[in-house]
């Protein structure tokens, strides 16, 4: 399905947990925040799974320059995580949500940052906030983590991208590698843009080649009501590469909220 926001398109799902045909009925409903490089097939059995876990419907969609949305209008520049969450984030969730719903954001990789910056700024939303793999500031190892995925893309190795993002693949992947290795990204840190009381919980791979255990320290100190897990043998996909593990943990987590 398609929404207009502004002057763009974006392409999104409704996922709804078995047995649920209304979504207007629920109280709460879990948002799903892409990777880098992602889109909303690339969630896999995911979002369905969780919906179905937690008992809540669901949205995903492709942020704009992703998947089916409209392509870039303009080149991408290092607010471009503050465009998402600042400005295309609301006024999606002022269109496709109830004004009387919670969301529970669910963000990984680039999409945790998002969720993360979107919570801060419109706490009175928020159910809650997941996030798997977010990144707070540029770590040497985000950068070094970046360089062998550019060889992989420019060997042909990373094709498979194309069958999601079609046309649009080129100009997204070098706006992420390129953005993460300019001068103007070096420094970047979100860190006192963040925080909030909401519940948190928060999520990395202990092998995780693009960030280190740093990221959930610096999130934590932020969300004094937020827990961190660093996930054994797991590596930028939690999700994916744990998902059983992942699952339990998220429905346990809600169910003491």
């Amino acid at each position: 399905m398609k929404i207009r926001i502004d002057s763009i398109e974006l392409n999104y799902e409704i996922v709804m947990p078995n047995g649920a045909r209304h979504y207007d009925d629920a109280d709460v409903v879990i948002i799903f925040l892409h990777e880098a490089l992602g889109s909303i097939p690339q969630w896999k059995q995911f979002p369905k799974q969780l919906c179905n876990g937690l008992n809540l419907p669901g949205i995903i969609y492709d942020r704009q320059g992703h998947g089916h949305s409209d392509p870039f209008i303009k080149q991408r520049d290092a607010n471009y995580l503050h465009t998402y969450a600042l400005e295309e984030l609301p006024l999606l969730v002022a269109k496709i949500s109830n004004p009387n719903q919670k969301v529970l954001l669910l963000g990984h990789s680039d999409g945790g940052s998002i969720a993360l910056l979107y919570a801060h700024q419109y706490p009175e939303n928020i159910e809650g906030v997941i996030t798997m793999a977010a990144h707070v500031i540029n770590e040497p190892e985000t950068i070094a983590g970046i360089e062998p995925a550019v060889k992989a893309y420019e060997k042909g190795k990373l094709d498979g991208l194309k069958k999601f993002h079609s046309e649009k693949t080129n100009d997204l992947f070098y706006a992420w590698a390129d953005i993460w290795r300019d001068s103007s990204f070096l420094d970047w840190n979100i860190t006192h843009e963040i925080g909030g009381h909401f519940p948190g919980l928060f999520i990395q791979g202990a092998e995780d080649q693009y960030g280190t255990e740093r990221q959930l320290e610096l999130i934590k100190e932020k969300h004094p009501n937020g827990t961190t897990c660093l996930t054994p043998n797991c590596g930028h996909h939690p999700h994916l590469q744990q998902s059983e593990t992942i699952l339990e943990l998220i429905a346990d987590w809600y169910s003491k909220g």
